[in-house]
């Protein structure tokens, strides 16, 4: 039997835009709690959540923002997150979404290459300082015409420009949009040295979250806990648009991630699901008052981002209630998820497993070097057909034809396994990619950085294994001829130019790099030595 397998089909695809749905939703469950946000003190309903949307769409209609413009959004999880993602899709602006941890070198990138017209940022969050950051970089902006700070007077006379436009304005547009159009843009790291935009549609995204929220049973009695960030698919798309297509409720614990926000706001708001990449759970059974928590209202949730430990999986099942826990395996490109498993999977399966396929959605595992299928049981790359593969890369042509292929299938780069019932186990990956604690970091990127020192000659990073995170970054350098460089040094050169999660932990200066005959480095030797020379097989954890 070879490695092919397509999704059900027997619940259709929801062919609406994301503003036509949520109109549905808040007409069949008006008065129900939508969105919970903790540190702000909101709760809405989604008639409130309704009216604020629809003020904010306003707002920026009469700002002169019109279809197809793009509108950045850079902060942290808030309730003026999911305003600004509800308000562009119901009037055509393409939401770009950019990492809270990102810095000037890529903060400028984002807006550069997405032409941003406009962006909505916190003014803070963490060590980052938004405003002095976009300042250092907006004259180098043309597109940039309006900033807005939120929680500032900018936010405020944004809003109050809102009685300008009437609602009949904001549905007129509405009724003008395709689901099949641009209506978002995340960046994830590129090969290149760049991140890339990966653009998706209305119907990618809307549907994703409904067939990943149909995986986890939801109906309108449930509430997620939502603590991983609103930026990435996880979090605006199997999170927010999840609970939205359902009508459940969205449970915001704090604004960046905290075990113990995370653990009191699923035990207080009894929460029914709680999301996470396994580090956030292994934090949260890690805390000392973790025993105090009351879980019996959790029954679900999803575990992804990064390989799923085994034991955390038991211990998460077993500790927190969660017995309908899900693992799901996808990227940013694929909307995101492809394969998942399912409530009532064996055990093993859900533990073991990524899942199989999503309805509407096909696979295939194909031998890298021929693009033949393999067979069953056999590792090859995995690669993803369906609605749920992006429109392609923000003006990059090239990139996307390198991903996906002339037949529609989307190139995974990762290395996977179909058993005979259809489950896929995630083994490796072709290309480089680090995931260090869920984020995704391309070696090419970090060392395109790097070169910029003025005392690296050559430099290659690799990913080492690390308990804690999955993975942690490790560069391996040539220095110039007299010049002495250790590890404080290079983190000093990164901090405050990209985001904390790139900056490598261990830098270690080489004379030559491995070579094959052709002349290509060998990474896999590299890691090999960073793992003997720094003790770090220890750190190697038991993964599905």
């Amino acid at each position: 039997m070879h490695s092919t397998s397509s999704g059900p089909t027997e619940v259709e695809l929801i062919h609406q835009t994301i503003g036509s749905n949520l109109a549905n939703t808040v007409e069949d469950h008006a008065e129900r709690e939508a969105l919970i946000v903790r540190h702000q003190g909101i709760r809405w309903t989604y008639q409130q959540l309704w009216e604020r949307v629809d003020e904010l769409a306003r707002a920026l209609l009469a700002r002169g923002f019109t279809k197809g413009d793009r509108v950045g959004i850079w902060a942290p999880n808030c309730a003026e997150w999911v305003l600004t993602q509800f308000a562009t899709a119901r009037i055509g602006v393409i939401l770009v979404n950019i990492n809270p941890a990102y810095r000037t070198h890529e903060v400028r990138y984002a807006l550069k290459h997405s032409g941003c017209k406009g962006l909505i940022a916190a003014t803070d969050f963490k060590t980052s300082d938004y405003v002095a950051m976009v300042g250092e970089v907006r004259d180098e902006l043309a597109d940039l015409t309006d900033v807005v700070f939120i929680g500032t007077a900018d936010w405020d006379a944004l809003v109050a420009g809102a009685a300008q436009v009437g609602s009949e304005a904001v549905t007129a547009i509405e009724a003008t949009l395709d689901p099949d159009e641009a209506i978002n843009i995340q960046y994830t790291s590129g090969t290149t040295g760049f991140p890339k935009g990966a653009t998706l549609s209305h119907k990618n995204i809307l549907n994703n979250a409904f067939f990943v929220a149909e995986g986890c049973r939801y109906t309108p009695e449930d509430r997620v806990c939502v603590p991983v960030p609103f930026y990435h698919c996880f979090g605006m798309v199997m999170g927010v648009l999840g609970c939205t297509t359902h009508g459940s409720t969205i449970v915001v614990p704090a604004a960046a991630f905290d075990p113990s926000e995370t653990l009191a706001a699923t035990a207080e708001e009894r929460c029914t699901s709680l999301y996470g990449v396994p580090t956030m759970f292994i934090a949260q059974l890690a805390e000392e008052d973790f025993s105090g928590y009351d879980f019996s209202a959790l029954r679900t949730g999803i575990m992804a981002g990064s390989p799923c430990p085994i034991d955390v999986m038991k211990q998460v099942m077993a500790k927190m209630n969660m017995d309908e826990v899900t693992i799901a395996y996808g990227m940013t490109e694929t909307s995101p998820v492809s394969t998942q498993t399912a409530t009532d999977d064996p055990v093993d399966k859900r533990v073991g497993t990524v899942g199989r396929v999503h309805p509407h959605v096909e696979v295939k595992v194909i031998d890298p070097e021929t693009g033949e299928i393999v067979p069953r049981g056999q590792s090859g790359e995995f690669c993803t057909r369906g609605y749920s593969v992006m429109i392609g890369y923000w003006n990059d042509e090239e990139r996307t034809a390198e991903a996906i292929d002339a037949d529609g299938w989307m190139h995974t780069g990762d290395l996977a396994v179909m058993d005979e019932e259809g489950y896929l186990n995630i083994v490796g990956r072709i290309k480089d990619m680090i995931i260090r604690g869920g984020e995704n970091v391309y070696p090419r990127e970090v060392e395109e950085f790097l070169y910029g020192h003025p005392g690296i000659r050559d430099v290659q990073v690799v990913g080492v294994p690390d308990r804690k995170y999955g993975e942690e970054i490790m560069a391996w350098v040539q220095v110039e001829d007299g010049v002495e460089l250790d590890v404080e040094q290079v983190r000093d050169f990164c901090k405050g130019k990209i985001a904390h999660f790139k900056i490598p932990r261990y830098v270690s200066v080489i004379e030559e790099f491995p070579m094959t005959v052709t002349g290509k480095i060998q990474k896999f030797k590299l890691r090999d030595s960073a793992i003997e020379q720094y003790d770090l097989a220890d750190q190697i954890a038991k993964t599905a």
